[in-house]
């Protein structure tokens, strides 16, 4: 794997018909690291992901991999070292775990040629790297919401690209496979390089697990950078219209957001 490779929007307008969603925006992914794009309900961040992957042509500007617009690219080429989880994918009726992952495989497939030992290894890793072995054999429809989020990252993994993108990874996941999947992700980036921009919802995890964070509002950046320097007080009025406290995560030292409601909101500071 390899740090190397590059992603970038530049002045880049999108639209879903006559609709505009995006408009002049400028966004570089810090290669080697975890980019987490946030933002309110229909700000733009799916749509940006969307295109970064080549699934959304823009009206204006250009999508750029390694100095090249990504539409002029071949398509077989932007799948060898670019990879993307959609949000709640679908799975095949019937399939099984092992037979999911092997499509990650299809990028690196010639015309007519057969299944290598390559393949097999690199379909075995990504099963070990998420923790599915012992689900090879079972039907994708039997698993769990969590089982079934490894398998597809597994899937993705079995690609072997060097950036990856997900939206919305942890959607539907109870707060434990949240958090075994946003580690899982990690541990991706820090033994194998991989550049990984994702969405989320969460904008504690999000300052948890991000080296460099994305703040939407109207399908503009608000602000970019490390998380310490992103997520304030004024920032989450700007981008959510909530009142909070930012205060210190206890366990990772991040950003830490504390909404502030009408009901069960101390009226006094007590020291």
């Amino acid at each position: 794997m390899t740090t190397e490779h590059h992603l970038a929007i530049e002045r880049v307008s999108l639209s879903y018909g006559d609709l505009p969603v995006v408009t002049a925006l400028d966004v570089a992914l810090p290669p080697g690291k975890i980019t987490v794009v946030v933002g309110a309900n229909a700000c733009g961040k799916s749509t940006v992901l969307r295109a970064m992957s080549r699934l959304l042509r823009p009206s204006e500007g250009r999508i750029v991999l390694d100095g090249r617009d990504i539409h002029r690219l071949p398509t077989r080429e932007v799948a060898r070292t670019l990879g993307l989880l959609p949000q709640s994918p679908v799975a095949p009726e019937g399939i099984v775990v092992a037979d999911l992952v092997a499509r990650g495989r299809h990028p690196h497939q010639k015309m007519l040629a057969r299944w290598s030992n390559a393949d097999d290894r690199a379909v075995a890793e990504a099963l070990a790297a998420t923790g599915v072995e012992d689900l090879a054999d079972r039907s994708v429809d039997e698993l769990s919401g969590g089982q079934r989020q490894r398998v597809w990252i597994a899937m993705a993994l079995a690609q072997q690209t060097d950036i990856l993108l997900l939206d919305e990874p942890t959607t539907f996941l109870d707060v434990t496979h949240q958090v075994e999947v946003l580690d899982l992700l990690t541990d991706l980036n820090r033994k194998r390089g991989t550049t990984i921009a994702m969405v989320l919802h969460d904008l504690n995890l999000a300052a948890r697990y991000a080296d460099h964070l994305i703040a939407l509002r109207g399908g503009a950046v608000v602000a970019a950078g490390p998380p310490a320097a992103v997520v304030t007080e004024q920032l989450v009025r700007a981008v959510f219209a909530l009142e909070s406290l930012v205060i210190t995560d206890p366990v990772s030292g991040t950003p830490l957001v504390v909404p502030q409601g009408r009901h069960h909101a101390l009226t006094e500071v007590m020291v």
